[in-house]
């Protein structure tokens, strides 16, 4: 809650004031975790992460060859993985996580397109995972001019989808149709159809382990994440993708909506978002009904510092050093020396608390 200068130079002047003796022992003198508002009004461009394995093998190789880290053709820019956690702060729409392949291959049947009946064999005879790797294998490695005709074909059936009136995979399909305007004759169209379609409202939440293709597609979302730059790219962008590297990466273990969604855990006012990462962890603070008026300890299970966001109301944040009114769209950074932190409201408010995991 200290101005005057950027987080950046503030932690590395003061790292044990900044970050606490604890994440210091556990990360060093950097913050583990980055927290963005995402506000996308198109689709983002379709990617996945390395394991910690992955990055620091990656990192190492791509130093070895001589690749500068700000090279566009660079993917690992550091030695972190970077799982992440995204809560809608608004209707927000994504696709995330490999699809079950018996789903997909009713989708695929639905759209009634006979250009894709080869790839129907290829979803069969084998476990989810190697289905899925052969048919996005073939679908990322695949000629242009052989994208130049399927992709059409399945925008076609989607039309003709639409059109029917059919509901059942209704919203899979306008999704292929805004891709395949956006994103004429790439792979990442015809890649879209394997993987789940969520739609979530706000609250709601969805966090994506190492491996997991994922695209966001509209809305306002709070993201939180392992500080890290390594991003594989697939699609929906004019940025390097590296196909070989991002198969290596990949896990095609299809990962059914609801085991990508959060466990929510209530602990007074606090709704805390259960995920197994140890870098970040996320809850909202919701302050309504009798803690209106009244003084909340808000005290977090360790000494490290707090990423703090407002996105209804007004709250007071009272920490040692001073006192901070955050009104709805204000952030503010709670040093581990500055804490803990005390909260007033007179009307109903919700304050985000980023801090690192325990």
């Amino acid at each position: 809650m200290r101005g005057g200068h950027g987080l950046l130079a503030a932690v590395t002047e003061d790292p044990e004031g900044q970050l606490g003796a604890a994440v210091r022992d556990r990360f060093g003198d950097a913050l583990p975790l980055l927290v963005k508002v995402l506000a996308a009004d198109e689709p983002l461009s379709l990617q996945a992460h390395p394991n910690a394995q992955q990055a620091v093998e990656g990192f190492e190789r791509e130093e070895k060859a001589g690749i500068p880290i700000n090279s566009p053709t660079r993917n690992y820019r550091d030695r972190s993985h970077k799982p992440e956690l995204v809560v809608a702060l608004n209707r927000f729409e994504a696709m995330a996580g490999f699809r079950e392949t018996a789903r997909t291959i009713e989708l695929m049947k639905a759209l009634a397109v006979s250009d894709l009946d080869p790839f129907l064999g290829l979803l069969t005879g084998q476990s989810d995972a190697d289905c899925l790797r052969a048919v996005f294998t073939t679908w990322i490695t695949a000629p242009q001019p052989d994208l130049d005709v399927l992709v059409p074909a399945v925008l076609d059936g989607a039309i003709n989808y639409v059109r029917s009136g059919a509901t059942e995979f209704a919203l899979e399909a306008k999704t292929v149709l805004e891709l395949g305007e956006r994103y004429p004759g790439d792979a990442g169209v015809l890649a879209s159809l394997l993987l789940n379609r969520i739609s979530l409202a706000p609250g709601e939440a969805i966090y994506l382990p190492a491996g997991n293709m994922h695209t966001y597609l509209q809305g306002m979302a709070l993201e939180v994440m392992a500080n890290s730059d390594n991003v594989l790219r697939g699609g929906f962008t004019p940025k390097h993708v590296d196909v070989p590297e991002l198969l290596r990466v990949l896990d095609f273990t299809p990962a059914p909506e609801l085991s990508i969604r959060p466990e929510m855990i209530v602990d007074g006012p606090e709704f805390v978002y259960g995920t197994p990462f140890e870098e970040f962890a996320l809850s909202c603070l919701r302050i309504e009904g009798s803690y209106l008026g009244h003084e909340i300890d808000a005290a977090v299970r360790h000494d490290g510092p707090q990423i703090l966001l407002c996105t209804n109301g007004s709250v007071v944040v009272h920490a040692k050093s001073m006192s901070l009114t955050m009104n709805r769209g204000q952030a503010a950074w709670v040093p581990a020396d500055d804490g803990p932190i005390r909260l007033t409201a007179d009307a109903p408010a919700d304050l985000f608390r980023a801090t690192v995991g325990v």
